[in-house]
């Protein structure tokens, strides 16, 4: 199993959603940023500001995280675990 290591901050939870189709959100502010391993299996999508990844129950975090985005994007691709489509 592979993992990354990053630095995450505030982040909110998507427990699913409401009667009108609207996503339920938890937000989750912290004091201090925190060295996490998540496994990239769980990863779904990595923007410049969040790293969404799966979660217990059906749900999804979105991490707030503190690293540049092309640390993240070079990480990855030093591990050989993203492809690249070239136009």
């Amino acid at each position: 199993m592979s993992f990354i290591r990053i630095h995450t901050k505030n982040y909110i939870i998507l427990h699913g959603f409401d009667e009108q189709n609207k996503e339920v959100e938890e937000h989750v502010e912290v004091e201090a940023a925190m060295e996490k391993l998540i496994a990239v299996h769980r990863i779904q999508s990595i923007s410049e500001k969040y790293i969404l990844t799966t979660y217990a129950h059906n749900r999804y975090i979105y991490y707030e995280y503190e690293e540049d985005y092309t640390q993240i994007i070079q990480s990855l691709k030093d591990k050989n675990l993203l492809i690249e489509c070239v136009s």
